[in-house]
């Protein structure tokens, strides 16, 4: 195994922790644990829960609040992701010369005694992850998975044995904040267009992502894939490289997955659904086998895996149709990796809030693959502009409820009615995870029904 890299110290206290959301109150709970000075903010009413934890603990809380008159006598600020860069407070901040520390980072730096695996990614990110997580299962290695879902990792201080790797994806925003990181293994799964209401252009969002190598040293790994289209990758890691052309190490070729010249296991053995989870099993398989993982645990845990939630995640069939929720398809990409899993008969669902760019890239998929397509949300009426030269029936619907009537309606035997929508979930549903559990009831509801 790779040797655990030394981290920074945290930059010095008192803490105003900027945003109080899930990874917000980590952080500032794991500051408060170490002895620190902690002050929150959050420009929103917190919850009461939320609220109590932190107070109990010690922590100030000042919410709704902008954090500006709270940063005087701090000597630091630790932001959490979904705090923009341009927040006055943050703003503010740099302008006087105070360190601003983003929520991931400071995990990071707190859970120095583990090593640390980081993977982003446009795509894929939280599969990839459980993957790599139940590979090491599989090795009998200790492992914690967390990150930009789930378990924030500024909650895990102090909970890990001793030798656990940590597993952590990492999103644009999160990386955007880092000011040393650089993680003993880093894996990029691919990149498309994503987020450009935060950062503006692609360049601004690819250069984000790119973080996760820039300082890592020799003794470090960087996976990324084949023909990725970025010239240097950064920082000065073991290279690994994962696809189907010359120079993969972990290589797809005619059907047989290879790592370092022998054959690992046929593309058919894997446990996941579609071209996409052949790339992410790649990527989890070679950052694994990299840092010296068992080959026979990587091919078995290869075989069982069987994928996640809310990622096309197959939740009923109902007179011979199949419903999919693949919910956490927040982007275009990821919605056109969901329609491209099935060969037809696809009846989408599609819309919710923004994230800028357009959905004009949709139009090949759904034309060649979709019977229907049942627009809700925000978006509905952009969706509908953009989708018209596909040909296929639109209809809107405005919410998922009409939207998973109307499929169902119209679907006949081997259909696919689909949750792929393309869009955040946030004018609708509180997350993702919540629009996957409605839809999910929803079909249910029908198998129960019939």
């Amino acid at each position: 195994m790779v040797v655990v890299i030394p981290r920074p110290p945290l930059p010095p206290g008192p803490y105003l922790v900027v945003g109080l959301a899930r990874s917000g109150v980590a952080a500032a709970l794991a500051l408060r644990e170490g002895g620190a000075e902690v002050t929150g903010v959050d420009s929103g009413p917190l919850p009461e829960e939320a609220a109590g934890r932190l107070r109990a603990a010690g922590v100030a809380v000042h919410a709704p609040a902008g954090g500006l008159e709270q940063l005087e006598g701090a000597g630091s600020l630790i932001k959490s992701p979904g705090v923009p860069q341009e927040a006055p407070v943050v703003a503010a901040a740099r302008e006087r010369g105070i360190p601003v520390l983003g929520e991931y980072e400071t995990g990071w730096r707190l859970l120095g005694e583990h090593e640390f695996i980081a993977v982003t990614g446009s795509n894929g990110k939280t599969t990839t992850v459980e993957l790599i997580g139940h590979l090491h299962r599989e090795a009998g290695l200790p492992v914690k998975v967390a990150g930009n879902v789930g378990t924030a990792l500024t909650s895990l201080p102090g909970t890990l044995a001793r030798g656990t790797t940590v597993v952590a994806e990492a999103s644009s925003f999160q990386l955007e904040d880092t000011l040393a990181f650089a993680p003993e293994a880093a894996v990029l799964l691919n990149l498309a267009e994503d987020h450009l209401d935060r950062h503006g252009t692609f360049e601004a969002y690819r250069a984000a992502k790119l973080e996760i190598f820039a300082r890592q040293p020799d003794e470090a790994v960087a996976v990324a894939p084949l023909g990725l289209g970025v010239e240097d990758l950064g920082g000065c890691a073991r290279r690994v490289c994962f696809g189907a052309g010359p120079g993969a190490e972990l290589a797809d070729r005619a059907g047989r997955l290879w790592w370092d010249e022998q054959p690992l296991l046929a593309v058919s053995e894997l446990g996941l659904r579609g071209n996409h989870n052949v790339q992410n099993a790649m990527a989890a398989a070679a950052v694994a086998l990299a840092r010296g993982v068992d080959a026979d645990a990587v091919r078995a845990g290869l075989r069982s895996f069987r994928g996640l939630q809310h990622r096309l995640e197959e939740v009923a069939t109902v007179d011979g149709v199949l419903y999919v929720n693949d919910s956490k398809a927040t982007n275009v990409a990821s919605a056109l990796v969901g329609i491209d899993s099935f060969p037809g008969g696809v009846h989408v669902i599609l819309g919710g809030r923004s994230k800028g760019g357009g959905f004009t890239e949709l139009v090949p998929a759904v034309a060649e693959r979709c019977r229907a397509a049942y627009l809700i949300g925000e978006t509905a009426g952009e969706l509908r502009e953009a989708l018209g030269p596909a040909g296929v029936a639109l209809h809107d619907c405005g919410d998922l409820e009409h939207a998973v009537a109307a499929a169902s309606a119209a679907a006949a035997p081997g259909d696919v009615v689909l949750l792929s929508p393309a869009c955040p979930s946030y004018d609708q549903y509180g997350s993702y995870v919540e629009r996957g559990d409605h839809f999910r009831a929803l079909a249910r509801a029908l198998m129960n029904s019939t």
